[in-house]
């Protein structure tokens, strides 16, 4: 089972029950990347999940995705029942994960209201892109299992992506992800490799569970997938790629206005098949 950190909520609401969020990080990433985001979140119960071969689950090292997604299925059986409303979030890799889990219906057996994805991308549709993502991934692959992490880390957030990161982000970026170890990091890049992510965008635009996509109004990449994608889109203003990080206050009120139009929307069409 993977770690994870459940935060129960700690402020009462007129409201009912609320959903519990499940956050899923990015790349490198862990569950206390959401803690600054969750803090004025606490309405609502938090799942704050380790993914494999980061964090508290770096020594478990995945195998392929089938895998990682059956990791993840376990852990959400631990804290929801059938009646649990979820609503899952995704950063990046994790957001692509969560993406790839609805199209193989890896979560019907929950009650998700809704997903939101930030800055994550459908997948390649390009052979000749995907070709050259496998070669892009293998080459960092191999790099953090035979290089230095930390002078790893500097050229990776040196990447176009990160480009609205400033060198004081960078540097604690740096600081922090040098706890992951370079041959679980290695394994988990190529086994979420956007190379070998089919082109989800046509499957999940039939999935019943609603989509919203979240991005920074500096991540002009994931803006244009956003648009493109023809779900609800939210843009944080004056975030890059990392929303959740580097404005956890705006990331915040915007989940929360996300997550009550999915309560809506399923109280909406409780009542409907009550009706009917």
């Amino acid at each position: 089972m993977l770690y994870s950190r459940y935060l129960s909520a700690k402020k009462n609401t007129n409201r009912g029950t609320l959903p519990l969020l499940v956050f899923l990080h990015g790349f490198l990433g862990s569950s206390e990347d959401w803690l600054e985001s969750v803090k004025s979140l606490d309405e609502f119960p938090c799942l704050l999940i380790d993914l494999p071969g980061f964090g508290e689950s770096r020594h478990l090292k995945p195998q392929d995705m089938p895998s990682c997604l059956s990791a993840i299925e376990t852990t959400l059986k631990k804290y929801t029942t059938t009646q649990t409303k979820v609503v899952l979030v995704g950063y990046s890799m994790g957001g692509r994960i969560l993406l790839q889990g609805l199209a193989k219906q890896i979560f019907s057996h929950l009650s998700v209201i809704g997903c939101v994805v930030e800055g994550a991308h459908f997948g390649l549709r390009d052979q000749y892109e995907r070709a050259a993502r496998y070669t892009n991934d293998e080459s960092w692959a191999q790099r953090f299992e035979g290089e230095p992490i930390e002078q790893v880390l500097n050229d990776w957030y040196q990447q176009a992506v990160f480009s609205s990161l400033n060198d004081d982000q960078r540097q604690t970026l740096v600081k922090v992800r040098s706890d992951n170890l370079g041959e679980s990091i290695g394994a988990m890049l190529r086994v979420t490799s956007l190379a070998h992510q089919n082109y989800l965008l046509p499957n999940l635009r039939k999935q019943s569970v609603p989509i919203w996509y979240l991005c920074g109004e500096k991540d002009d990449k994931f803006k244009q997938l956003a648009a493109q994608s023809g779900f609800p889109v939210t843009i944080v203003q004056g975030a890059g790629h990392n929303a959740h990080h580097e404005c956890p206050i705006l990331f915040s009120e915007a989940l929360r206005a996300i997550v009550e139009r999915f309560s809506e929307t399923d109280k909406a069409s409780n009542k409907y098949s009550n009706n009917h």
